[in-house]
């Protein structure tokens, strides 16, 4: 079974101080649905509260679930700068870094406040550019895995050409960097309804030997491991036998 969740936020969307009544939940959580190794991967953005001696405190105080410290690198256009400085600066200290994109320009897509601009744009080049913020932003460095790599669907908002046109350049330089790809129940919560990545892209990651790791993207303890019955069913269907966990950058595969 699945025992290992590799996108959580603890600080949910805002800069929250990491204290041990913010992270304590997400053990008790991670208990109650037998997760074994899990990380926290708060957005690069809120930086400033990922107290790291706070959540080594949490860490060493829980033994019955591997807590891993990590952060979610994107591409703002107004913070990504001073992420990356806070990620260099503190990578030796960190297990995981998890990278995404969530702006075309200055546009917060996946945002529902900002949701209608998709109107504006021709989806085929909308995707098509989507896929070029997520080869850029691997060709940056530091990632070792990439989180819900067709977020771009998360409002029902489907390309016309067939996505192996979008996304096998990006599969290629995945596997060619090292990378995992996060296999996300996420998007069972956002209006799309379907798990992040689709299953032509889960396909094509099998047949490359792409390494997964399992997510739930969780912004709040009790969504910790969500879906994750489901999830392993899916896995198991395209015959995936590991997952990727993380220590210090250092990968290990793991049988599920």
């Amino acid at each position: 079974m699945l025992f290992s969740d590799y996108h959580n936020h603890p600080q949910g969307h805002r800069d929250l101080p990491y204290t041990k009544e913010v992270l304590e939940p997400w053990a008790k959580y991670a208990r109650k649905v037998q997760l074994k190794d899990v990380a926290l991967t708060d957005h690069g953005r809120y930086h400033p509260g990922i107290n790291l001696d706070e959540f080594f405190k949490f860490r060493d105080s829980v033994k019955d679930v591997k807590f891993k410290i990590g952060v979610e690198i994107d591409n703002d256009p107004e913070t990504s700068k001073a992420d990356y400085q806070w990620m260099e600066k503190n990578y030796n200290k960190l297990d995981f870094v998890l990278g995404s994109v969530h702006f075309i320009d200055d546009w917060p897509y996946d945002h529902p406040a900002h949701k209608e601009k998709f109107n504006e744009w021709d989806i085929d080049e909308l995707y098509g550019r989507y896929f070029a913020e997520m080869k850029n932003l691997i060709n940056k460095g530091f990632l070792d895995g990439l989180a819900h790599v067709d977020l771009i669907k998360i409002f029902g908002h489907r390309q016309k050409k067939e996505i192996e046109y979008y996304v096998k350049d990006v599969l290629k330089l995945i596997k060619e960097k090292g990378l995992t790809v996060e296999m996300s129940t996420a998007g069972w919560r956002k209006p799309v309804n379907e798990q992040y990545p689709q299953e032509k892209i889960i396909e094509m990651i099998k047949q490359m030997d792409i390494p997964i790791t399992t997510a739930s993207d969780a912004h709040t303890a009790k969504d910790v491991g969500y879906g994750y019955d489901r999830l392993y069913e899916m896995l198991k269907k395209y015959g995936f036998n590991q997952v990727a966990v993380f220590d210090n950058h250092k990968m290990t595969l793991l049988p599920i």
